[in-house]
């Protein structure tokens, strides 16, 4: 996979391209130490690292079929052999945000990844939607909650996607890239990992600021929908007190940040920034994808002590 080395490269990738760029970006973002996060030294109670493990290579080998089955169907079936594999849900976010950039980037011409991705979002039909619900209905994620319109729980043959992820974008910012192309991902995160890289010249660090600056800027929603939005936003504030001091790239803001982390693990993980780790996998993907995966992963590395 080529990489451009000031601008991202608008062409065409093929599918074994994509999947490899899908394993490493939700491997580094899994292996990062996030605050509040499953990391490689913090599991949580119903939940180990390993799984992640397990999740980030179905997720590659999931994707390389992206040529041949509908956006719906590979969120579907990610989930699907996760819960089989794994028995729980570890990348239902990831799955809903990694399928769509999967279908741009494979889609033909030399227009930027974002147009392309914004043709495959109209583009998504009620069978996305039901595959993309029945996929939901199995990963069964927390904090779910009742809906007017368009309820998960209602077994349906064909769902307008787009309009269920815009009666949802004021609870899930998940379902707000859908609706807004990706707007966070490609306005905030990855331009934010870009530069970051640029920076430290080492992805561990770069992923850990990242996630603080997503974190800073919008509040978890994963928290929001199982705490109430003001304890999200006052996260959100943490978050950028942190990065205020450095971060990641500071030894006062590291020492910060596993204060930090112990706060987050406490009453069984609910204050989890876990909508914030899956932007932060998107934004390395796309990175991956308009630079190549070199980009990323060919940098001297760099101790952070």
């Amino acid at each position: 996979m080529r990489a451009h080395p000031l601008h991202p490269t608008p062409y065409t990738l093929h599918p074994v391209q994509v999947s490899l760029a899908a394993q490493l970006a939700c491997l580094l973002e899994v292996s990062a130490d996030k605050p509040g996060n499953v990391t490689p030294f913090a599991d949580f109670a119903d939940t180990r690292y390993t799984d992640f493990l397990v999740s980030s290579v179905i997720m590659g080998l999931v994707l390389r079929k992206v040529e041949t089955l509908a956006t719906g169907s590979l969120v579907l079936n990610a989930v699907r052999e996760t819960k089989r594999l794994v028995g729980r849900n570890t990348n239902l976010g990831i799955a809903l945000l990694f399928a769509p950039l999967a279908k741009a980037a494979i889609r033909k011409g030399r227009r930027p990844l974002r147009s392309r991705l914004r043709s495959v979002l109209t583009a998504l039909t009620p069978y996305d939607g039901q595959r993309v619900y029945e996929a939901i209905r199995l990963a069964a994620p927390g904090g779910l909650g009742d809906a007017d319109q368009f309820d998960v729980r209602e077994r349906r043959n064909g769902v307008p996607l787009l309009e269920a992820m815009c009666l949802a974008m004021d609870r899930d910012s998940i379902a707000r890239e859908y609706v807004t192309d990706f707007e966070i991902t490609f306005t905030v995160g990855a331009p934010s990992l870009e530069r970051f890289l640029r920076e430290s010249k080492d992805p561990r660090p770069a992923v850990i600021q990242t996630y603080l600056t997503l974190l800073s800027r919008i509040p978890d929603s994963l928290i929001a929908r199982k705490c109430g939005a003001r304890e999200a936003d006052r996260i959100s504030r943490e978050a950028g007190k942190i990065l205020a001091i450095g971060g990641a790239f500071t030894q006062e803001g590291r020492r910060r940040l596993q204060q930090w982390d112990r706060a987050l693990r406490r009453d069984g993980n609910r204050l989890n920034p876990g909508t914030t780790a899956d932007l932060t996998a998107s934004a390395l993907f796309v990175v991956m994808l308009e630079y190549g995966v070199e980009f990323v992963i060919r940098t001297p590395l760099a101790p952070l002590s």
